[in-house]
């Protein structure tokens, strides 16, 4: 195995585990007897946590290094995910919630990071590719969540199999991770303990969370949606899930060199623009199947988006790359994990119909500052031909 497609795997496991967490939503909600705000309560907790890996796991991810941080983040991810439906009460859960999120972020820096210092070795993008493998493993666990749920598995059972498979998984392949080296044009400043987002970064912030804001209201409402609004089988609206991971999988795993060729910010306009079309597919849908149909294209239109603002942001050499890929990463996994609490409130009061067109004047924000995109070169610089990475 190449060392990055060790790295790719550190996504796809915690896709894995937040995947079955979040397909499994409408169970965990009449589990604990929840309202759509309550639950979206226990959402905002999980958002606080994963902001608070954010903001302070930096320099411990950086003395730890890749391979141990992969260990700690993905493993303590996947057992907190697993516990929380084993608990007796919303109550009782709350912590679990808390400490998931932290763990959670700080994988998300790690993964970013050790991507792109790859991307320089290789000497072409694979970011995009990178969160591919993300979307891929939300995915295969919606689909295989899905039948679960058809077959009247408990969410207990589901989240104990799912623990198991990642652990074994990523025993396996997380033991051969080795840092990679820093970039030449990397930052030499030390890296501090708290990250925090500068004025330069806010733009790729909002370009990056408008896809992610998207991409929250589809994963953890659209099983609901489609179970509220057309009141279909709990496979067909686990569905919804599959369809719009599966796009979002293939738009990312096929689009870096789309990227490489056409630059980064005709890409991401063209992407925001598809995005907006799907989510008032969603909002107005009379039908199911346009429903779903609504669902593929915010996939697809989510894709690429926000791994360019990543990319743009690990390659400014205003800090070190960590910082701001982690000040980046607390605007974006904060609207990514508090929009859909915040949508779950729009929901109970004006209907979960309107809680997606809330979604589109975000995406148009977002197209307004795609300039911030323009400063990320590609392809990637800082070699002048591939090299190949040991290994």
């Amino acid at each position: 195995m190449k060392p990055h497609h060790r790295i790719f795997f550190i996504q796809f496991a915690v896709a894995l585990s937040l995947g079955a967490f979040v397909s499994r939503l409408p169970d965990l909600q009449v589990k604990f007897s929840l309202t759509e705000g309550e639950l979206g309560l226990l959402l905002a907790v999980l958002s606080s946590g994963v902001l608070c890996g954010l903001t302070f796991s930096v320099r411990f991810i950086e003395w730890l290094g890749a391979r141990t941080t992969a260990f700690v983040t993905v493993f303590g991810a996947a057992l907190f995910f697993a516990l929380i439906p084993w608990m007796p009460s919303a109550l009782v859960a709350v912590p679990l919630f808390f400490i998931a999120g932290i763990f959670t972020g700080a994988f998300e820096i790690n993964a970013n990071i050790e991507t792109d210092r790859h991307e320089a070795l290789l000497g072409y993008r694979i970011m995009s590719r990178a969160h591919g493998m993300w979307s891929l493993g939300f995915c295969i666990t919606a689909l295989v969540a899905a039948g679960m749920r058809q077959a009247a598995v408990s969410i207990e059972l589901h989240s104990f199999i799912v623990l198991v498979a990642v652990l074994i998984a990523g025993s396996i392949v997380f033991s051969g991770i080795e840092n990679a080296p820093r970039r030449q044009d990397a930052h030499p400043g030390d890296t501090p303990i708290i990250a925090f987002p500068t004025i330069g970064l806010l733009p790729l912030c909002l370009v990056a969370a408008a896809p992610l804001l998207a991409e929250g209201a589809s994963v953890d409402w659209s099983a609901i949606y489609m179970r509220d609004v057309f009141a279909v089988e709990p496979f067909v609206g686990g569905l919804s899930v599959t369809i719009f991971s599966s796009f979002i999988a293939i738009g990312r795993l096929g689009m870096d060199p789309v990227i490489d060729r056409f630059n980064p910010r005709p890409v991401a306009i063209t992407l925001l623009g598809i995005a907006a079309i799907g989510v008032v597919m969603v909002a107005t849908a009379a039908h199911p199947v346009i429903a779903l149909a609504g669902f593929g294209l915010t996939g697809i239109g989510c894709s690429s988006v926000y791994p360019l603002a990543i990319s743009a942001a690990a390659r400014r050499t205003d800090r070190p790359a960590p910082v701001n890929v982690a000040a980046l990463g607390q605007t974006t996994f904060l609207v990514f994990f508090a929009g859909p609490p915040l949508l779950g409130f729009v929901a109970e009061h004006f209907g979960i119909r309107f809680s997606y067109w809330a979604v589109v004047p975000v995406i148009a924000a977002a197209l307004l500052v795609t300039r911030a995109l323009a400063a990320d070169p590609a392809p990637v610089t800082g070699q002048t031909e591939p090299v190949q990475p040991h290994g």
